[in-house]
């Protein structure tokens, strides 16, 4: 079993702070391109003008920091973000791609993040929309079928898995969730696409194959979409990255544009 990785993103990234990972950080934003572009050829989605401002992060700050922050809505999807943050030539980055679809479904929403801290980062999961100590068939229909993935990648020793140091961030977790680092090895990124359009390809199929909610708890379920969201947004220790980069208040904005608190587009009313 590989050693687990104990210590925080931010020591991390202070312990190793000159790392050129350029190179890393392309093969790994283009991973996240391919997957979007899937995406987008699924869902009929609008870009939210409420993140014009982060087109190019360097329009914010005279420091070395880059990255910009792409967020779309549409009938069947709440809220998008595709997503990068960082210093490539200076150990870290961070990229994102989650998705909250509409209440008319109950298919748990999308997480996915890759990045260097210097190493390679990667966390994948399914986020769940009921409780799963509760609704047991919810956990047996969307867990069971990624459990053994899950299993593997315990068992390969390349893979260290992260252990956040922040409760919340554990609390959001699933069983079956992929929080490791990694040596950026070609090998290792090669199986990394692999399982993350693996996990992208069973999602999409969850979506196409979902029956519709009951229209009276479309209104909680999206309620409670959004808190967790703000949660995981608000809670992220990689916070403090961004306001290292960019300043404090740009920071804070960039935060709410994740979640949605600075959405301009209507939320899908779930009639779809």
């Amino acid at each position: 079993m590989a050693e687990k990785v104990l210590k925080s993103v931010i020591e991390l990234v202070e312990e190793n702070p000159s790392v050129n990972n350029r190179a890393v950080f392309e093969r790994l934003w283009g991973i996240t391109e391919k997957m979007i572009a899937r995406i987008h050829a699924r869902f009929d989605t609008q870009p939210d003008p409420c993140c014009k401002q982060f087109q190019d992060y360097r329009n914010l700050s005279e420091h070395a920091g880059e990255g910009s922050l792409q967020a779309y809505s549409g009938k069947e999807i709440d809220w998008l973000i595709h997503s990068y943050i960082g210093s490539p030539e200076s150990s870290f980055t961070n990229m994102h791609i989650t998705i909250s679809l509409g209440p008319q479904y109950l298919v748990p929403n999308f997480g996915f993040a890759l990045g260097t801290i210097p190493d390679l980062f990667l966390y994948m999961d399914y986020i769940p929309r009921t409780d799963l100590l509760l609704d047991i068939d919810y956990a047996d229909k969307y867990y069971e079928a990624v459990n053994e993935e899950f299993l593997q990648l315990q068992a390969d020793s390349r893979f260290r898995p992260f252990i956040s140091r922040d409760l919340y961030t554990r609390i959001a977790m699933t069983p079956t969730a992929v929080g490791y680092c990694a040596d950026p090895d070609p090998a290792v990124i090669d199986l990394v696409e692999r399982i993350a359009n693996q996990r992208l390809d069973r999602w999409l199929d969850w979506v196409d194959q979902a029956e519709q909610t009951p229209l009276e708890i479309r209104q909680q379920l999206m309620a409670r979409d959004e808190q967790i969201r703000r949660n995981i947004c608000e809670r992220d220790p990689a916070n403090n990255l961004a306001a290292k980069l960019f300043g404090e208040e740009t920071a804070k904005q960039m935060v709410a544009t994740l979640w949605g608190g600075n959405r301009t587009l209507p939320r899908p009313d779930g009639s779809g």
